[in-house]
Formats: structure tokens, C-alpha cells, sequence
């Protein structure tokens, strides 16, 4: 690990200081790194690597826009190795709110994301990645599988 001298104005430390109170973070440099990664993968760098992604796809759009809702559907039909899992959400009367859960090649997940987000009708759209390979390591600070059980949530009878 290396050690990096920044300067920051004041201001910005305010911010950064509330963040680490609000998130629980130990200490500057661990809040600093996971922003840093963030940005990082937000600014293009999981599709200039063009390696395994999970994203997530959100957009809200004008259900009532012609046609949308079927080319939607049609989409994620011909996409359905990229789209794992989709929530859909009413707003109002004229818009739906969708976040879609994405696995696959960055390029590929961001040009499926790109052509749903420019797509007449769409007015809100963002894609978030994150490294598939965050999501096969341990998860958070330190905790691999073996420190702890995750609990299955069975269904009741109907």
C-alpha cells in the first residue's frame, strides 16, 4: 500500500468528515478509498477494462409514450443474459420508475444501458457499475463466508 499526500479546502474536509460520521467509517483514508473506487468506476473505467460487471440500470419514462413500453419489453427480451432482475414502480399517472439489475461485459451492459436510456420517451436515465468480482470476494471489511450464515427466508403456506 502507498501513502498519498492530498490537500483539501476546508469546506471539502467539512463534507468528507460528515460523510465518515454518516457512513460509520473508522477513519479517513477507508472512506477515501471506497470514494475513490466509486468514482473510478463511474467515470468509464469498468467499460475501458471491458471485464465482468454487475450495474444497475435505473430510468423513469412516460408510460403512455407510443409504443415504449412494448420496445422496452422487447429490449430486455433480446437482452435477457444481461437483465437479472427488474423492479417497477408507478410514480404517477404518466410515469413508471425501473431499476434492472445487469450482469455481464461492461461494453455490453453499458451499450444495452445506453440504447434503454436514449430511447424516446426515457426522460430520466443513469447506470451505476460495480466490478463483478466484488460481488465473488469477501463481502465488506473483511468478513468472508466462513465468519458468518446467511439466513434463508422461507414462504409461508398459502
Amino acid at each position: 500500500m502507498q501513502r498519498l499526500t492530498i490537500t483539501i479546502d476546508d469546506d471539502l474536509v467539512a463534507v468528507v468528515d460528515a460523510f465518515i460520521e454518516a457512513k460509520g467509517y473508522a477513519n479517513r483514508s477507508e472512506a477515501i478509498r471506497d470514494l475513490v473506487r466509486s468514482g473510478l468506476e463511474q467515470s468509464g473505467n469498468e467499460v475501458t477494462r471491458d471485464r465482468d460487471c454487475i450495474a444497475t440500470l435505473s430510468y423513469v419514462y412516460d408510460h403512455a409514450a407510443r409504443e415504449l413500453p412494448k420496445r422496452l419489453t422487447q429490449e430486455f427480451h433480446d437482452h435477457h443474459h444481461l437483465a437479472q432482475a427488474t423492479l417497477h414502480v408507478h410514480i404517477s399517472h404518466d410515469s413508471c420508475l425501473e431499476v434492472t439489475v445487469l450482469k455481464g461485459r461492461s461494453s455490453e451492459v453499458k451499450a444495452f444501458a445506453d440504447h434503454v436510456i436514449a430511447e424516446r420517451g426515457v426522460r430520466h436515465g443513469h447506470v451505476a457499475f460495480m466490478p463483478a468480482d466484488a460481488a465473488s470476494g469477501p463481502h465488506g471489511r473483511g468478513h468472508s463466508h466462513s465468519d458468518h450464515s446467511h439466513r434463508a427466508v422461507k414462504k409461508r403456506p398459502v
